[in-house]
């Protein structure tokens, strides 16, 4: 019963900020883990980043790594993706996803949001 919506996307200059937010709507459980992901157009669905819920352990991907921080609130239910050091490279539809382990996350994850456009200018 897990929905997630996306918001906070747009069009940024390069070097600039952003902040993506999900919010969780349903029961988020201990063993649920939540993430990011990224899909410019032509090229395969990307992981950028995880959090589990309730430890609020973060993985990152290379490519984001210093420049992105994933958080969460659980009284809002709600995970956040802080975007700065932006890059063109770094436009694509953004998408919240959830799931009840971890390595289920990276494959396929169990809810998706419908995700929000962010596009880098240079």
């Amino acid at each position: 019963q897990v929905q997630l919506a996306e918001s906070g996307g747009g069009l940024v200059q390069a070097g600039g900020s952003l902040k993506l937010s999900c919010e969780a709507s349903g029961l988020i459980s201990k063993n649920y883990y939540m993430g990011w992901f990224r899909q410019a157009p032509g090229k395969e669905r990307k992981f950028v980043g995880g959090i589990s819920w309730v430890g609020g352990s973060t993985l990152y991907a290379d490519s984001v790594k210093g420049r992105f921080t994933i958080s969460r609130n659980g009284a809002k239910t709600t995970l956040y993706l802080q975007m700065t050091s932006l890059k063109p490279e770094d436009t694509a539809v953004y998408y919240c996803a959830a799931a009840t382990s971890y390595a289920r996350l990276r494959s396929t994850s169990d809810y998706w949001g419908q995700g929000t456009q962010v596009t880098v200018s240079s």
